[in-house]
């Protein structure tokens, strides 16, 4: 038995029948009761249980799907299997209306991470600090744009100059939140990558960065990297749950975040996305 088929078989209380690697940190696993699950390893020190706080934290809300948690320890995530299908009109009207549910379903503040997950978390492989805060403004700035845009700087990622106009922008980011919101659930990192089509005809949400945080900024991660059908799945979103007027205008502000841990993560060309959309913010 490998280590991974003796770290399922442990914490599923299952034997394990076949395994077949996937990449470097995942492996799928056929249980002695045919089910077949996915073992996650991570390095990062919380890692997994902070997704697997996540996970069962947006499965709590009884909105959106995801996969089941069958079991962590602090290196390993053990989650059931989803059979991908193919993206379709009718799925993403409905996970846009299940999106907006989720989000209803709210968090004791913005930055509040999910019940017993851990304060030092991760989005992707950065670090992800959930401290909360009262204001989203104050606290979007000072927890998530700020920090990441530090490390790019000092990375060399990001120039001198180029940091002024972010910091700019967190300077006026009150004029340009638009209404006041309360705390949505979020998923965190909301990409493409992270939304699975399912062949049952409905969406699981995986990996997870979740917290409570302002629900366009879900929306706007999923418009940055590209997700298929997302026109339908803003219509599913506003007929549950409108979006504020001037949603559109506000993209670039939420979509800062994401774009300056990539930069950090990355490298230079999300910095110089940053740094545009920052500007563009700032014009109007």
């Amino acid at each position: 038995m490998t280590a991974g088929a003796e770290v399922v078989a442990r914490l599923t209380g299952r034997a394990v029948s076949g395994e077949r690697q996937l990449s470097g940190a995942l492996t799928e696993v056929t249980l002695d009761d045919r089910r077949v699950v996915v073992l996650k390893r991570s390095e990062k020190p919380g890692a997994a249980r902070a997704e697997a706080a996540g996970l069962r934290w947006l499965a709590d809300a009884g909105k959106v799907r995801v996969p089941v948690v069958r079991g962590c320890d602090e290196g390993w995530l053990v989650v059931d299997r989803v059979v991908e299908g193919r993206p379709g009109p009718e799925a993403a009207v409905r996970f846009g209306r299940d999106l907006a549910a989720l989000h209803a379903a709210g968090a004791p503040a913005f930055g509040a991470p999910p019940p017993g997950g851990p304060v030092d978390a991760y989005i992707g492989l950065a670090p992800m600090r959930n401290e909360p805060g009262t204001d989203w403004p104050r606290w979007y700035a000072e927890r998530r744009v700020l920090p990441y845009l530090r490390r790019a700087v000092d990375q060399g990622t990001v120039r001198g100059g180029e940091a002024a106009v972010v910091e700019r922008l967190c300077e006026q980011l009150p004029g340009l939140a638009g209404p006041a919101e309360p705390p949505a659930r979020l998923h965190g990192d909301l990409w493409s990558g992270n939304v699975l089509w399912a062949a049952d005809g409905q969406v699981r949400l995986i990996d997870p960065a979740a917290h409570g945080g302002h629900r366009e900024t879900d929306l706007a991660m999923l418009r940055l990297f590209g997700c298929p059908h997302l026109e339908r799945v803003l219509e599913g979103y506003q007929e549950v749950a409108p979006l504020a007027d001037g949603w559109v205008g506000r993209v670039g502000v939420h979509q800062l975040f994401p774009l300056l841990v990539h930069a950090v993560l990355f490298g230079r060309g999300y910095a110089e996305q940053a740094v545009a959309v920052a500007r563009s913010a700032l014009e109007g």
